[in-house]
């Protein structure tokens, strides 16, 4: 059941318009809204039609492994709540409020132990709180994908 719920979640947030049968969807009705309308003539992406984190996670083995031994050290920055960011946009990066500029750096998941080597990107605004993971990340940390995990987040030396 999880399985099920989880797949629906990511096709959900790819913004899939695609049948499984790999057919576009029939056309909306004419009284579509100015959302649905946007939708439809939306850019496709190498992840249209994806249904699963394994067909969504398009980074290589080479980009995981590299992903996977970021340095040691670095400056702490601080701790962040971090949720899965847009699945449609490659590579390991951490959008966070703990950046002024993109940098690279490196994500610790105390739950699983696990570390990431990650391109740390600014959410711009006052009021932001909490930050957005990849997909690709989010994986390589072991962080359940429909959870909040807590994140040790350190400047890259």
């Amino acid at each position: 059941m999880k399985k099920i719920a989880l797949t629906l979640m990511i096709a959900a947030l790819a913004g899939c318009s695609q049948t499984p049968g790999g057919s576009e969807s029939p056309a909306a009705p004419s009284s579509t809204t100015g959302a649905d309308a946007a939708e439809q003539t939306r850019p496709r992406t190498r992840t249209e039609g994806a249904r699963t984190a394994d067909s969504l996670d398009t980074t290589s083995e080479a980009e995981r492994a590299q992903a996977a031994t970021p340095p040691e050290g670095g400056a702490l920055l601080g701790e962040t709540v971090a949720s899965l960011g847009n699945v449609g946009r490659e590579g390991f990066w951490l959008e966070t409020p703990l950046v002024d500029e993109t940098v690279p750096g490196r994500i610790e998941y105390a739950a699983t132990g696990e570390t990431a080597r990650v391109e740390l990107r600014p959410i711009p605004g006052p009021d932001t709180a909490g930050s957005r993971i990849s997909l690709a990340a989010m994986r390589l940390i072991g962080a359940p994908l429909t959870g909040l995990p807590t994140l040790q987040v350190y400047l890259a030396d």
